[in-house]
């Protein structure tokens, strides 16, 4: 029979007794607690450490590295800051006409609920049946950013687990809705079972997560979803507690890595009705993209988003406080921006592509990426600034924030090999662009408008995005933030049932390109790999 021991975390009120030879992460979750874990423990990220207080060892360590061995006091070294998380979004005007109504006959008010499960973040909106309203918005966390920070993670805990992790993946996100109905319903003085209609919405795996079934096809070629089509449940087999009488809408995906989430983008902003050649982006832990020339309409993904969510970047983090969100350019060199105007901890994706696109204004940063030698600096700003470049764990980076000047104690900086992640991030990014073009027979530079949907989209500078090369820099003037587009299409599909079959019939309308599947991917992503200098405005 294992050992038991007992492992209490400090600062939390928290202890749990777990088997000799469980990791510390998996002890964090049976105590109750959202671990941070990127890459789902696979010690790869870094993220997840904390300092064991007392035990057999002490010190810092990864938790999902270290094994339990006797009892432990652990400190979490957690950010207790609070994270930026995107509620608002376009708005586009619909009758409303939800088609429910209580089953008595009764005229007795009714609400609705609209939720996007993002993979970093879930928000819901409390709606009234009658006006369409919204009453209360709510948001926190996506919980299962404990088993991995990407849908590739978290897809592969569930297949490594089997039937055991699929229920405990689906679990943490059903009971983090049915949190947010009832911190919802609380706040605004009414019960959950006065809701009558809800709707989801969700990137392909978090929809399979959600519901419930293997998210296995995903991840194995051909990477086709398990469920396409949208999706009408009984509040018990969605387990969410609105009334029982009740319903909820999934609205459909298009692709393995082209979700619901998506067709809701398209949904918000009516995307088959546009006219001109436009593009849309949602830049999250995935890149989705559509794209239409006025008549035609094509769609792809990119894997994008680790890098720009701080996943795969050294002292990258979310966007919440202390994330270093901005750099601006002063007359003596520059100044950083930092959510909540507190001490810096971390980057979070706009402030990373701030800083790139700085480096590279600036000629720190050549053209492959790679960073220059102190004496090849010829910008006067640069050489003024030439004192940043160090050697940080035997590699080359740029140093912003010196560890005496943190919250934490260490340095804060942008390293070589976190170039090397962006410039794969933004080529695939560029490289879609370039070959959805050429599909629909037009250039990157005929498009008129170019729509960013998504937290990342609108916190970042659009003119940092064209200066690093991931959107043609001859856009950057028909750049549009539209906010949390999907959270704005769920809205639309609970209030009117016709926009709910509107989103089914959109997700058949887009084609889809697999673009590992492109003869012309790879040199056009290699392509796409370098910097170029931004022209002079």
């Amino acid at each position: 029979m294992a050992k038991l021991y007992t492992v209490s975390f400090h600062l939390k009120n928290k202890e749990v007794t777990v088997e000799e030879g469980t990791t510390i992460l998996e002890a964090e979750r049976l105590a109750g607690l959202e671990p941070d874990a990127p890459c789902g423990g696979a010690g790869k990220c870094g993220k997840c450490k904390v300092n064991i207080e007392k035990g057999k060892r002490t010190g810092v360590v990864l938790a999902c590295q270290e094994k339990v061995e006797s009892d432990l006091v652990v400190d979490l070294m957690v950010n207790e800051g609070v994270h930026r998380i995107l509620e608002g979004g376009m708005e586009r005007q619909v009758e409303m006409d939800p088609q429910i109504a209580w089953k008595d006959g009764s005229d007795r008010p009714f609400y609705l609920m609209a939720f996007d499960i993002g993979t970093t973040t879930v928000v819901g909106y409390l709606l009234d049946g009658g006006t369409g309203s919204v009453l209360q918005t709510v948001s926190r966390m996506n919980p299962q950013h404990a088993f991995g920070g990407d849908v590739i993670s978290r897809a592969n805990y569930v297949l490594e687990h089997g039937d055991a992790g699929q229920k405990e993946m689906r679990k943490v996100i059903v009971d983090a809705l049915n949190g947010l109905l009832a911190e919802a319903a609380r706040d605004q003085g009414i019960s959950v079972e006065e809701i009558l209609q809800a709707s989801v919405v969700g990137n392909t795996c978090m929809h399979h997560l959600f519901y419930g079934v293997s998210p296995q096809s995903l991840v194995l070629a051909p990477y086709v979803p398990a469920i396409r089509e949208g999706m009408i449940l009984t509040p018990e087999r969605a387990g969410l507690k609105i009334a029982k009488e009740g319903r909820v809408f999934l609205l459909p995906n298009i692709a393995g890595f082209v979700g619901a989430d998506t067709v809701a983008c398209m949904l918000a902003t009516a995307f088959d009705t546009i006219t001109q050649p436009s593009l849309m982006i949602d830049i999250g832990t995935n890149g989705e993209l559509v794209m239409t020339n006025g008549t035609r309409m094509v769609t792809t993904s990119t894997a994008a988003g680790p890098a720009f969510e701080g996943a795969k970047i050294e002292c990258g983090m979310r966007g919440s406080d202390g994330a270093i969100s901005h750099l601006k350019e002063t007359e003596d060199g520059f100044e950083l921006e930092i959510v909540g105007n507190t001490k810096a901890v971390g980057i979070c994706g706009s402030g990373l592509l701030d800083i790139l696109a700085y480096l590279i204004r600036r000629g720190f940063v050549n053209s492959y990426g790679g960073f220059r030698d102190e004496d090849d600096l010829e910008d006067p700003a640069a050489i003024a600034q030439k004192d940043r470049l160090v050697q940080i764990g035997g590699q080359k980076a740029f140093l912003l924030i010196p560890g005496s000047e943190t919250a934490n104690g260490a340095d804060i900086y942008l390293s070589q090999k976190d170039i090397r992640e962006v410039q794969l991030a933004k080529g695939a990014i560029a490289a879609g662009i370039e070959i959805m073009a050429g599909k629909l027979g037009i250039e990157p530079a005929d498009l008129q408008a170019v729509y960013l949907a998504g937290a990342f989209g609108n916190y970042m500078d659009a003119g940092s995005a064209c200066e690093i090369g991931m959107i043609p820099y001859e856009l950057k003037e028909r750049i549009h933030p539209i906010g949390n587009a999907a959270g704005e299409g769920a809205k639309l599909a609970v209030k009117n049932f016709g926009q709910y079959e509107y989103a089914c019939r959109l997700s058949e309308m887009a084609d889809f390109i697999e673009l590992a599947n492109e003869s012309i991917f790879q040199d056009t992503f290699v392509d796409h790999l370098e910097f170029e200098r931004a022209p002079e405005d």
